[in-house]
C-alpha cells in the first residue's frame, strides 16, 4: 500500500494530511478562538499575543479532525472516499502521531500563555478522542458532545489573553459561548445528513439515521431559532455587526429552507444546508468580533474570502 511507502516527514505525506486536516475548516476554529481573545478587551490587530495565541486555534481544528477520522474510518470509506485515510494513502497509526505532535505543540503554547488554556487545551483532546464513541453509541447527545469541545475555544482565547483566574470568566459572556455552542451543534447535526446511508451500514445510531431528514432539519430549525433570538437579543450595537448578523440570519434560513425543499434525500442533496450552517459559525462570530470591534470589519472581510477560497478548492464539492 501507499501509506507504507511514504515516509511520515516527505512532502507528499503533509500533502495527504493537509487535505486530512480540511483546511476550510480551520477558519472555524480561529474565529471561535479569536472571539474569545476580543472579549478581554486588550488586544489589537498587531498583538503578539493575538498572533501567537491565533496559529493553535487556527490549527487545533484540522488536527483534530484528523485524530477524530482515525477512530471512524469504516464509516469514512463509504460516506468520505475521498479522504487520504480512506484511500489508504497514509496510515491510521501516522496520522495518529502527527495529530497527536501538532495537538500537543498547539497545548504547549497556550501552556506559555495561560495555564488555564492549556488545561482546557487538554480537555478538548480527550474530548475529540472519545467523541466518536459517543456519536455511534447515543443518537441524543453526539452534535452536542462534539459542541462542547468547540465551545471551549472562546473560552480558551480569553484566558490566553487575560490574567484572570480559573473562576472569573465574566457572566456576561456566557451567551456567546452559548451562541458557539448552540451554531457548532447545528453544523454538526445538519452534517450528519451527508453520513446517513454510510453510518446506517456501520452501525453508528445518529439522529438522522434514526428519525430521517425532515426531523433532522426541523430539529435544527429550532437550534438555529433559539440562537437567532440569543444572538439578536446581545447583539445589533453597531452597523457591521448588525450586518454580519442579517447575512447569518439569511444565509442559515435558506440553507434549512432548501433542505426542507429537497426531494432527493441522497447525501449530495444536503451540502447546500451544511455549507450553510457552515457559513453561518463564520458569519455569526464575525458579528460577535464587530460586537467589540467594529473597526475590524476589512480584517473580517478578509478572513472570510479566504475561508470561501478554502472552501471552494476543496477536494470533493459534495464534502463538507
Amino acid at each position: 500500500m501507499q501509506s507504507k511507502k511514504l515516509r511520515i516527514t516527505s512532502l507528499q505525506f503533509f500533502k495527504f494530511y493537509g487535505i486530512q486536516m480540511r483546511p476550510y475548516l480551520l477558519f472555524v476554529s480561529g474565529i471561535a478562538g479569536a472571539t474569545g481573545m476580543i472579549m478581554t478587551g486588550t488586544v489589537d490587530k498587531n498583538s503578539w499575543q493575538l498572533l501567537l495565541a491565533f496559529l493553535p486555534f487556527f490549527l487545533g481544528y484540522g488536527f483534530g479532525q484528523a485524530l477524530t477520522d482515525c477512530f471512524q474510518t469504516d464509516t469514512d470509506k463509504l460516506s468520505a472516499p475521498y479522504r487520504p485515510l480512506s484511500k489508504g494513502l497514509i496510515s491510521i497509526k501516522q496520522t495518529l502521531i502527527v495529530s497527536i505532535v501538532g495537538l500537543g505543540m498547539c497545548a504547549l503554547i497556550f501552556f506559555f500563555m495561560s495555564y488555564i488554556s492549556f488545561l482546557l487545551a487538554l480537555l478538548t483532546v480527550f474530548g475529540l478522542a472519545t467523541y466518536t464513541y459517543f456519536k455511534k453509541k447515543y443518537w441524543f447527545i453526539g452534535p452536542f458532545y462534539n459542541a462542547w469541545i468547540v465551545a471551549l475555544l472562546p473560552v480558551m482565547g480569553y484566558f490566553a489573553i487575560s490574567s484572570s483566574g480559573l473562576w472569573e470568566f465574566p457572566r456576561s459572556f456566557y451567551p456567546f459561548v452559548l451562541i458557539t455552542f448552540l451554531s457548532y451543534s447545528n453544523f454538526v447535526l445538519i452534517g450528519y445528513l451527508k453520513d446517513i446511508e454510510a453510518d446506517r451500514e456501520t452501525g453508528y445510531r445518529t439522529f438522522p439515521v434514526l428519525f430521517g431528514w425532515q426531523k433532522t432539519l426541523w430539529v435544527g430549525n429550532g437550534i438555529w431559532a433559539i440562537t437567532l433570538i440569543l444572538f439578536w437579543a446581545i447583539g445589533g450595537k453597531n452597523f457591521p455587526e448588525i450586518l454580519a448578523g442579517i447575512l447569518f440570519t439569511i444565509i442559515v434560513v435558506i440553507g434549512q429552507f432548501k433542505g426542507h425543499l429537497s426531494k432527493n434525500t441522497e447525501p449530495e442533496s444536503a451540502t447546500f444546508s451544511i455549507v450553510s450552517t457552515l457559513r453561518g459559525f463564520i458569519l455569526i462570530h464575525m458579528a460577535l468580533i464587530l460586537h467589540f470591534l467594529p473597526d475590524w470589519w476589512i480584517s473580517l472581510l478578509g478572513y472570510y474570502f479566504l475561508f470561501e477560497m478554502a472552501l471552494f478548492f476543496r477536494p470533493s464539492a459534495s464534502q463538507v
